[in-house]
């Protein structure tokens, strides 16, 4: 047969989109704030920019500006600046490897760290071969012209969920060579959601390229394709886990001008029906309807750009469990991912104040970690003329971006110990989060806020809450997170004024103080 050769996949995707009418600037869709980052890891575009009439981004040319990761990245022009004001309680002995270690464990550090340890475990030896490349333990991968053998399928009778036997030897490979050592040294971590081991470890050599025509191939999906395991997709702190890490492997992933393109195929490695009040979340990365495996069932589908993206719960991963040292905040990663997310579904930044501390409570509906003197706190708050409240019950039955543009309007948000405080990444910089009891559950919430970059209090003195009785677990035994609780209405005013302090004392928040009194002198005149 005629061998077809191909140029390399971003000179096409670069060729075609630019065309006859220059590249399609509106397909961007970033973050002001992020434009600048792009163009200087883009160059050849920012230069396409520069001669366009129709470029709307000009204005973001001549700054230096670096995600943290790129070669030579110096921390003048990066876009992470940690903060550790705190002690590292013993971690490392200065203040610089305080905030090195920082960087490393959740920071784009972290995402410079997986890039570097990107290796090739299936090498191409000639035009329009397959590649296969993978960090250490397969917790991301990524591939060329990958064949996967989804036929099966259509003959199991159970529902596919954590299960780590879709594939068998032969069910995914490609045309390249192999390096069955470096494979099986790699392939240990065989848990559903710590790696893409129960999948990768099946690699094999094909012996025909893997190309749209090819009599391997019943289906050939040109467009690039994220595939996904999800953690629980009902609890927001799980499943904001899985958007999060899909956030970072793009930047690991980052290598031309398409990497934060929306012109994407999800594929969720279950055949449950994906359903999730916190779903919409997926216009942020693609265009285009989610995919379960019942959509590839019973075919061979060869994929032309495929990412094993980064798992929600990998052994020292990022965000879930991550063990953060002591001492430091402001993670310019999580930072960028708020951003993005809230550009991305249409969400408003906060632009313009009234003077008022706005407090959101979060109100609950389960049978444990209720307030049961909640109405008593409501009328505290509203007696004070500083606070603006809104009592909120977050649930399946309200939009989930009508509650992402309510976090917009949060400048203090109260809630007790439970997923629903994952909002915390998506408040303005100058927010704080205020669990009102850990349950005995500390760092959860505390570490994520860190990350985020705002300012955490939760209830310190014991014996001005009641709880209801001393709770018990389902498996037996008390426990604080099965019961409900009374709060000392003063203290718990005490501890609303110290957040109202820091809300006040922030530059974020006396900004768009300032927009408004320049408003009204404008109006005045």
């Amino acid at each position: 047969m005629t061998r077809i050769y191909r140029v390399p996949v971003y000179l096409l995707l670069w060729t075609c989109a630019l065309g006859a009418a220059g590249f399609p600037w509106h397909e961007l869709q970033l973050a002001p704030e992020h434009v600048a980052f792009f163009f200087n890891s883009n160059r050849h575009l920012a230069e396409e920019c520069r001669r366009s009439s129709s470029c709307p981004f000009k204005m973001h040319l001549d700054r230096t500006a670096c995600w943290g990761y790129e070669e030579g990245c110096t921390s003048d022009y990066a876009y992470s600046q940690p903060s550790c004001p705190g002690d590292s309680k013993g971690w490392v002995q200065t203040k610089h490897e305080q905030i090195h270690t920082f960087k490393q464990q959740g920071d784009f550090g972290y995402v410079k760290e997986q890039r570097e340890q990107l290796k090739v475990y299936c090498r191409p030896e000639e035009e329009g071969d397959s590649s296969l490349e993978c960090t250490d333990h397969l917790q991301f991968c990524r591939g060329k012209n990958i064949y996967i053998d989804f036929r099966p399928l259509k003959h199991r009778k159970e529902i596919v969920h954590y299960h780590m036997d879709v594939l068998d030897t032969g069910q995914i490979g490609g045309h390249c060579r192999l390096d069955k050592k470096l494979l099986a040294k790699n392939a240990v971590q065989i848990s559903p959601l710590q790696s893409w081991g129960p999948e990768i470890r099946h690699f094999t050599e094909q012996e025909e390229q893997v190309e749209p025509r090819g009599k391997m191939c019943d289906r050939w999906v040109d467009t690039p394709t994220f595939i996904m395991k999800l953690d629980a997709t009902v609890n927001m702190y799980h499943h904001f886990c899985d958007f999060f890490n899909l956030y970072a492997s793009q930047h690991l992933n980052s290598s031309d001008e398409f990497a934060f393109s929306r012109n994407t195929q999800i594929l969720i490695w279950e055949t449950l029906p994906y359903r999730s009040n916190f779903g919409v979340a997926f216009d942020a990365f693609t265009k285009n309807p989610v995919w379960i495996l019942d959509n590839v069932s019973g075919d061979r589908v060869c994929f032309k750009d495929v990412v094993f993206p980064l798992l929600p719960r990998m052994i020292f991963g990022l965000y879930y469990n991550t063990p953060i040292i002591w001492g430091c905040e402001k993670s310019g990663l999580f930072h960028a991912f708020s951003h993005h997310l809230l550009h991305r579904l249409g969400v408003k930044k906060r632009s313009v104040g009234d003077q008022k501390i706005h407090v959101t409570l979060l109100s609950r509906d389960t049978e444990f970690r209720r307030i049961l003197n909640e109405e008593q706190l409501v009328e505290a708050l509203r007696g004070d003329r500083t606070f603006i409240l809104r009592k909120v019950k977050y649930s399946h039955r309200m939009d989930f971006r009508q509650q992402l543009r309510q976090d917009q309007w949060t400048d203090i948000f109260i809630g007790m110990h439970g997923a629903g405080l994952t909002h915390l990444l998506f408040l303005p910089d100058w927010a704080v989060i205020f669990e009102l009891y850990n349950c005995f559950d500390p760092n959860c919430y505390k570490d994520l806020a860190r990350l985020r970059g705002i300012k955490y209090i939760t209830w310190e003195n014991s014996t001005l809450l009641k709880p209801q009785d001393e709770g018990t677990h389902p498996d037996g035994g008390p426990h604080e997170k099965f019961t409900n609780y009374e709060f000392d209405v003063k203290e718990f005013m005490r501890l609303v004024r110290k957040g109202a302090e820091h809300v006040k004392n922030h530059r974020g928040w006396q900004n768009i103080q300032e927009h408004l009194r320049n408003t009204q002198k404008h109006e005045e005149l």
